[in-house]
């Protein structure tokens, strides 16, 4: 498509500057009609068509496999201002938890189940796949099958509210091997939850737990994001900033301040001392 648009702006550069340097003459009737026949009908109609074949041709490696035949992996996405709640479904029936992050196996067809908790957002990974839409109260579905191992970047496509360009995720493609013994590394505890048990309390008398779920430890209502395992992620506030210490206290101190809009109330209360023991506990869970 980059090639067909390359050549049609080409064309019609050509004919801008013909247009401009040609001695100015009348031109025939005949002459016009068939310039609007061949340039304003004949072209496009060749061109659109061979643009819409082609990506006919494309559509059926993107949507879903009928019962999921052909799938290896199914991902539920659940849009909400502003981050994102991923469930890996696995072929043995468990479930596996996280958020702003996705991890895909290579050379593997991957299936996205997708909805929104709120309003419309849209799910896409440019150098993956096409984008789609979350809408709430429906599951919208696409596949691909990523090729080559790296990490790439993802986005909400669709404005959402204040914070819509702060709303994007890393996706980190890895070989099935690996994928499976992440997997199975975070189908549990984090090994950092009975550590630094400072930062824990401090966790719990803020009641954190009440919106945030942590494998292990009571909750409530979960409204925020999943942080069982959130020390190991590549980045928090849904792709904003480095996953690091000095970046988890600056989030919980102030979040409207690197999230417009985002609904974590602030905890500007915390002495130095509190905030850096939550942080550090927080990050110690891998």
């Amino acid at each position: 498509m980059a090639a067909g648009g390359f050549i049609i702006w080409l064309l019609v550069v050509a004919l801008s500057l013909y247009a401009s340097r040609r001695n100015s003459r009348p031109v025939g009737e005949r002459a016009a009609g068939r310039l609007i026949v061949l340039g304003g009908v004949v072209l496009p109609v060749t061109v659109l068509t061979a643009l819409l074949s082609y990506t006919l041709w494309l559509m059926p490696s993107l949507r879903p496999f009928a019962g999921g035949e052909g799938v290896d992996l199914r991902v539920e996405i659940v849009g909400h201002q502003f981050w994102w709640e991923v469930l890996y479904h696995r072929q043995d029936g468990s479930t596996v938890i996280s958020a702003n992050e996705v991890r895909l196996p290579a050379g593997e067809r991957v299936e996205f189940e997708l909805t929104s908790s709120d309003m419309i957002h849209s799910f896409w990974i440019p150098a993956l796949g096409g984008k789609m839409d979350l809408v709430p109260g429906r599951i919208n579905r696409m596949s691909f099958r990523p090729t080559k191992t790296g990490t790439y970047r993802g986005q909400c496509a669709e404005f959402c509210g204040t914070s819509h360009a702060r709303m994007a995720f890393p996706v980190v493609v890895m070989q099935p091997a690996d994928l499976d013994a992440w997997l199975d590394e975070r189908s549990g505890s984090s090994a950092g939850f009975g550590t630094n048990v400072e930062g824990r309390r401090v966790f719990d008398r803020e009641q954190c737990g009440q919106c945030h779920r942590i494998d292990g430890a009571a909750g409530g209502l979960f409204k925020g994001p999943d942080l069982s395992h959130v020390g190991s992620r590549l980045t928090i506030g849904a792709g904003y900033l480095n996953n690091t210490t000095d970046q988890l206290a600056r989030f919980i101190v102030n979040p409207g301040s690197v999230k417009p809009g985002a609904h974590m109330p602030a905890s500007p209360h915390l002495s130095a001392l509190e905030l850096d023991q939550l942080a550090r506990w927080l990050k110690g869970l891998r």
